[in-house]
């Protein structure tokens, strides 16, 4: 009964931790993305973003990903600062929605901005990593 119990705790235990795991990541992911856009590394941000992007700003206005990385590089997209706020994450399979409200700090244009918003990214996992696919804010009051 004892050995019994002991495998049901283990098995448990073991599918909580696979659960968990790919959550972990996208958090990971998203402290990663954040950490990037607000220090101006081009690199890492192009290596975190799928091919395939679909960028849609809270203004309305929706790029490609070689259009978001243009308005990057040109310096008229800069961030100072993302901070999220508690992330709801759900994982199927090789693809993950994560939702969460944001305050969005920068300039566009050389016009400051400070965002409340609501952000939900889409994430894939392609050859073995995470990669976001689509992005989309919400403005809040």
């Amino acid at each position: 009964m004892r050995r019994c119990l002991f495998v049901s705790t283990v098995a448990l235990l073991a599918a909580f931790t696979a659960q968990a795991a790919p959550e972990d990541e996208i958090r990971q992911a998203e402290k990663s993305w954040a950490s990037a856009v607000a220090a101006g590394d081009h690199a890492a941000v192009e290596r975190m973003l799928g091919d395939q992007l679909i960028y849609a700003h809270s203004t309305g206005i929706v790029e490609t990903k070689s259009e978001y990385m243009a308005k990057l590089r040109s310096g008229d997209q800069k961030y100072e600062g993302i901070e999220h706020k508690p992330m709801k994450i759900h994982v199927y399979g090789d693809t993950a929605v994560m939702h969460s409200g944001i305050r969005m700090k920068g300039k566009t244009k050389g016009v400051p901005f400070d965002n409340q918003l609501m952000v939900m990214h889409t994430w894939v996992k392609q050859n073995g990593k995470w990669q976001l696919a689509a992005h989309q804010t919400t403005k809040l009051p």
